[in-house]
């Protein structure tokens, strides 16, 4: 009666269901160590493509150096192009789906605004990007700017206005302002004052991860 009572005692019952627990646990561990990383898709301008930077010390590099340490297990899709408009993004946004994506940033406005495109064309050509993005069921980390000054104001209002329009849509995570914090500070940016140097995408990379985390936990859900 005693071996009975040892054999199916509440001590016995907790070691059991402990056990079961880890084996629970390691199972799970494993199963999260073999899910394949997340497709992020980059889809933007020189900001995110490098400019004037070594390859280590770009946007994506530092982005990627920082997920990982972080334990986010994510592929990068370059999708950056030095140079490129709203209106290219939306040209070649089909091609860089091709092998498909999870998660997209998109990282577009800067070149409008340098060749003073019009905001209501950038905007239309934002939107298409988005739609289609959201018809895959891809979420979206958008990231806004801001017009240079010697726009003028009606076309720096008109500008910002587009990203705060775009920035409300339901299920969008929304950035203001891509540079905030490095725009306009020398030492943080190259000789161009345009394109931020390698403390300046650190401190970019810095600010954004949290967002790029929420972003790749929604990709996770989808």
């Amino acid at each position: 009666m005693s071996s009975i009572a040892a054999a199916y005692g509440p001590g016995t019952r907790l070691r059991k269901a402990v056990a079961v627990l880890m084996t629970l646990l390691t199972l799970g561990a494993r199963a999260d160590a073999a899910s394949p990383p997340v497709r992020l898709l980059i889809l933007g301008d020189s900001l995110t493509a490098g400019y004037g930077l070594a390859q280590g010390e770009a946007f994506q590099a530092q982005l990627l150096a920082a997920l990982t340490a972080r334990g986010v297990a994510v592929r990068l899709i370059d999708g950056a192009v030095s140079g490129d408009t709203s209106a290219g993004g939306r040209a070649r946004l089909d091609w860089v789906l091709g092998d498909g994506a999870d998660a997209a940033i998109v990282e577009l406005g800067a070149n409008d605004s340098l060749r003073g495109e019009d905001p209501a064309a950038m905007e239309a050509n934002l939107t298409v990007i988005l739609d289609t993005l959201a018809a895959r069921h891809i979420p979206v980390l958008l990231l806004g700017m801001y017009a240079p000054p010697n726009m003028g104001q009606d076309y720096a209002t008109a500008f910002r206005a587009v990203f705060d329009r775009l920035g409300a849509r339901a299920g969008l995570i929304y950035d203001p302002f891509f540079l905030a914090g490095v725009g306009g500070n020398p030492a943080l940016n190259q000789a161009d004052g345009i394109h931020p140097n390698p403390e300046g995408v650190r401190r970019i990379v810095a600010r954004l991860v949290p967002l790029v985390e929420r972003l790749i936990r929604e990709a996770s859900r989808t």
